[in-house]
């Protein structure tokens, strides 16, 4: 039979016939489903009414979709702040408030119960609420404002945002006190490892031998940058009469069973781990600058994925019979500018890691563990039910226990019940006087308010159109009493306390530092009585600090290409020292006896291959990277194996000043701190080359092919990448191996990194630079989903005011949304 006689007969024809039928279904489906898509992008052009308007305003849009916003009111701005948020990211905002109000199972589901059971026990929904009642009217209106703008967005879009129609679930609308739970989550996101720093330390001094306690517990090292100079308390290397190694039982182990639990430890893969960086910011005052104007730089470092965490905007409005402007990045679910810079002010942030939050031992009663002492007498712990919705399942119910300085958060490691005292849970943590800076004039303005600001608080850095330059912290500080705040404690009988907080003029401030630079970068920044107030929220390593302030001082009369250079600095000097200190090791080794191929490969990249770069094509780069890292943990497993054997989950990396603790050691080689599985320091070191050579003999990877672009490639995807990888073609960004690292300006990490670079000189902005990672949409059919993010990626000067317009949106007053 033919194949034309097949084709006719009549069940292939019936088949080709459904084919066809299925085909053609298929291919409208898919249309439908692009048509429903495409109706979940933004407007662009054209004219929406939007009620209670004061008046029309206009949103235009450059190629990059920055909104130009001119409005006749701060109200009306608001309004159309809120509308271009939820028309390009009201999933991203949705996110955010369920996050910080546990309720993302409902959305998302059972996945994600625990998340919102730990979320639940801090209250933020009912705090939210509070924080909405406590404002000013002029405050409340904006919010209100706000939420219409959002409200009106949502609706204005043809279909629900495409999220939902892939969750099969319907957006709810925004609330004023939302824009509260917004804050709240960055409040978890930037402040809350200050609690955990604090539970970890009491883990420590309680497992720890006393004598460890002084050296693996510092509170500074040498590499710290502070602004303000003062004695301050770094490493100490303890002598041999106070702390000898080798006078130790090993906790009764004997020395057989003491090397098989470290060999044990050995081989942990290190690529996933990060040490904490924040972000980076600086000021140089106009009479140093090559223009006479003063220079504001601020990158800001946070988790990345698409969108970015920040929108672009340019706010205009009228107030009290003047013109203002304000341009930088603003927050989806705030309608407040985050950082900016206004023609006569910019200002900068970087997360301070002060101390803003305890845990408060509880006394309780030992004939009733419901009753714990307070300074009036006994109280009783109440409890409240929380109910969390679970898309697909029934409701999960979770008791929290509270107390009247917070919710019960666990154990001391002596077995007393701990409470939570933070300031995010306080209506004094949680305000709108944020917006007082797209006000204000000068430097001496910026940091009067900064002190009444409720965000976490943050190292606020500043710079004003007549050259000035201040610090400050932005957010409140509690005032204690009794303590320093380092340790949990008990407030049992008050002589422990939190005493309110700070009035803004007690605030720590510098204002026109003599030598016309300020710098921060997570790091300590002040000592004495500055430092007592603030406390220690677990503070990075100065490296990074120190690196900016020496780039800073290096410059001759800088300009905003200078400061773009500065946030890109991606020198490995810091590694540096660790190589200079790996290599006549190494060569000691070598002359003993002939390196085997491995570790000939090793020495040789090590020493004649050093880029001094944190170059994604080194592999030197790589190696003593590794080196630094297995030494730093091999020295931690045998001095804080107490704190290990003690909490099996704890690890090197909560303890402070790891780096500086393990680097002078190094350079001091104390025999008496010492494992008695080495002979030397030498071998210490060695022994740390050979774990790090361990994984190239398994064959895994070849050593000269385990470049640091290899580990460091950044992956960035909206959210449903990580459920799906699948969808990465359609929902991320191309993978890209970056330079940088956490020991330079240029912070990168697979992950992680850079959420914005801003350099601006206020009067300036014309001159001004921006990029971000992602675009402005969340949408990944839009023009903006990726707009502008090659120029991140290439670290390329980009303005920081909107370009020519390219559509124009009207919104006007009457009509219901």
């Amino acid at each position: 039979m033919s194949v034309r006689t097949v084709l006719k007969s009549r069940p292939v024809r019936l088949v080709s016939r459904i084919l066809g039928i299925l085909l053609v279904l298929l291919l409208v489906l898919g249309a439908a489903g692009l048509l429903t898509l495409r109706g979940s992008l933004a407007r662009l052009e054209g004219q929406r009414p939007l009620a209670h308007l004061d008046g029309p305003v206009s949103v235009s849009r450059d190629e990059l979709g920055v909104p130009d916003i001119v409005a006749a009111s701060r109200r009306d701005a608001a309004r159309a702040l809120g509308y271009v948020h939820a028309q390009d990211r009201f999933f991203q905002m949705d996110l955010m408030r369920r996050a910080a109000a546990g309720e993302l199972a409902a959305l998302l589901g059972p996945a994600l119960l625990d998340t919102d059971r730990d979320a639940r026990r801090h209250g933020f929904r009912r705090r939210a609420g509070r924080a909405l009642a406590a404002l000013p009217e002029a405050d409340r209106e904006l919010l209100h404002s706000y939420a219409e703008g959002v409200n009106a967005g949502l609706a204005h879009l043809r279909s629900r945002p495409w999220e939902y129609w892939v969750l099969q679930q319907q957006p709810q609308p925004w609330s004023p006190d939302d824009t509260f739970l917004v804050l709240a989550a960055m409040f978890l996101d930037l402040s809350y490892s200050t609690v955990n720093f604090e539970a970890h330390l009491a883990q420590a001094v309680h497992a720890l031998k006393p004598e460890l306690v002084p050296l693996l517990l510092p509170e500074g090292s040498d590499w710290d940058a502070p602004l303000q100079q003062g004695h301050t308390a770094t490493v100490v290397i303890p002598d041999s009469t106070n702390l000898d190694v080798r006078n130790w039982n090993y906790g009764g182990r004997t020395y057989q069973q003491f090397r098989a639990y470290q060999d044990s430890l050995l081989h942990q893969d290190q690529d996933l781990r990060q040490d904490r960086t924040g972000s980076n910011n600086w000021a140089v005052a106009g009479r140093l600058s090559a223009h006479g104007g003063a220079l504001l730089a601020n990158d800001m470092h946070l988790s990345l994925s698409l969108p970015n965490t920040w929108y672009r905007a340019r706010l205009d409005w009228q107030q009290d019979g003047r013109r203002h402007m304000v341009v930088g990045v603003t927050l989806p679910g705030a309608p407040l500018m985050v950082v900016g810079s206004n023609g006569h002010l910019a200002w900068g942030f970087t997360n301070s890691y002060g101390d803003w939050s305890d845990l408060v031992i509880l006394d309780t009663d030992p004939a009733d563990s419901t009753r714990y002492r307070t300074p009036g007498g006994w109280e009783r712990i109440q409890q409240r039910q929380e109910i969390i919705a679970i898309k697909g399942q029934q409701p999960d119910t979770l008791v929290v226990r509270e107390t009247i300085w917070g919710p019960v958060w666990g154990h001391h490691p002596d077995g007393r019940l701990w409470a939570l005292r933070y300031t995010a849970h306080d209506p004094e943590g949680l305000n709108m006087n944020l917006r007082l800076l797209e006000t204000a004039g000068s430097v001496d303005e910026a940091v009067a308010v900064a002190g009444t600001i409720g965000i976490p608080p943050q190292n606020l850095v500043c710079a004003d159109a007549a050259g000035r330059i201040a610090w400050s912290l932005a957010g409140r500080v509690p005032r204690r009493v009794g303590w320093d705040g380092r340790l949990p404690v008990s407030w049992a009988d008050g002589a422990c306390r939190w005493d309110g907080y700070l009035d803004a003029a007690e605030q720590p401030r510098i204002v026109d530092p003599t030598e016309g630079r300020l710098w921060t970068a997570n790091a300590r920044v002040v000592a004495g009585n500055d430092l007592a107030l603030i406390g220690d929220g677990g503070y990075g390593v100065g490296v990074r600090a120190g690196r900016i302030r020496d780039d800073l001082r290096a410059l001759d009369h800088p300009d905003e290409a200078d400061m773009l250079a500065v946030q890109l600095d991606d020198r490995a000097l810091f590694l540096g020292q660790w190589r200079e200190l790996l290599l006549p090791v190494l060569e000691r080794h070598a002359a003993r006896q002939e390196p085997e191929p491995l570790l000939a490969a090793f020495i040789t990249q090590v020493r004649d291959h050093w880029e001094g770069r944190a170059d994604p094509r080194s592999v030197s780069y790589q190696l003593v990277r590794r080196f630094m890292y297995e030494t730093i943990e091999r020295l931690y497993r045998f001095l804080a194996t107490q704190v290990m054997t003690a909490y099996p989950d704890y690890r090197d990396y909560y303890l402070p000043y790891r780096h500086a603790v393990t680097w002078e050691v190094l350079n001091r080689r104390p025999a008496h701190l010492l494992s008695p599985q080495y002979d030397d320091w030498d071998q210490f070191m060695m022994e740390s080359v050979w774990t790090v050579l361990w994984r190239y003999e398994q064959g895994e990877l070849k050593l000269e092919e385990d470049t640091w672009g290899r580990r460091n490639t950044l992956r960035m995807g909206h959210p449903f990448t990580r459920l799906a990888p699948w969808l990465s073609r359609w929902l991320a960004a191309p993978a890209v191996q970056l330079s940088g690292d956490g020991f330079m300006p240029r912070v990168q990490g697979p992950g992680h990194g850079a959420s914005q670079r801003m350099v601006v000189s206020p009067g300036r902005e014309e001159q001004g630079l921006f990029h971000m990672p992602g675009g402005q949409s969340g949408h990944p059919l839009s023009p903006f989903f990726l707009a502008g993010h090659q120029d991140w990626v290439d670290g390329k000067a980009a303005p920081l005011l909107p370009g020519a317009p390219r559509y124009q949106l009207k919104l006007l007053p009457g009509g219901g949304n």
